[in-house]
């Protein structure tokens, strides 16, 4: 008898994985919305899009690309002419952590790796920088069916010491 138990016991330990991998909830998803970028030189807008894949129920990966739809003018202070920082473009994949919270809200923490583009222009003459950084952040999503709005804080660490927050509103559709 102890030893059909202990058997038991080992087959349905064996079977957590399986099981956790076989969710019947919706484990992909999209989103896109807005993103507010705020640095020491500028605050930009842009347009972002994601796509994300959940792993495990606490656990995965996600990929985003920004467009740059705001710059940010400034005068220049020989001649009295101005210019423009735009955003060209962001790029980054991270880890995603979950914890939900019912059926239709949950937090999640991300960190990962980024490429941002921005070029700055005065006088007809633009001057191209590029930086990588390490990401890191968190937010909330709210469901309603597949459907479901999603807001997150991230804090983009550049190589070079330069700091970037950006805040994100987006509608969020899960597949």
């Amino acid at each position: 008898m102890i030893k059909t138990l202990a058997a038991a016991s080992a087959l349905a330990f064996a079977a957590l994985p399986a099981a956790a991998l076989a969710q019947n909830d919706p484990r992909g998803y999209a989103t896109l919305g807005y993103t507010a970028i705020d640095t020491d030189q500028a605050e930009l807008g842009a347009v972002t899009a994601r796509l994300g894949w959940k792993v495990l129920p606490y656990a995965g990966v996600e990929a985003e690309g920004s467009i740059g739809v705001e710059d940010e003018p400034f005068d220049v202070s020989i001649g009295g002419t101005g210019g423009v920082i735009e955003l060209k473009h962001d790029l980054a994949a991270y880890f995603v952590g979950y914890l939900p919270l019912g059926e239709h809200f949950e937090l999640f923490a991300r960190a990962g790796y980024g490429t941002s583009k921005i070029e700055s222009t005065a006088e007809s003459v633009p001057v191209m920088a590029e930086g990588e950084s390490f990401n890191y952040g968190a937010g909330a999503s709210a469901f309603l069916g597949a459907n479901g709005l999603r807001a997150d804080w991230t804090r983009r660490d550049f190589q070079d010491g330069r700091e970037a927050d950006t805040w994100s509103a987006s509608y969020i559709r899960r597949f």
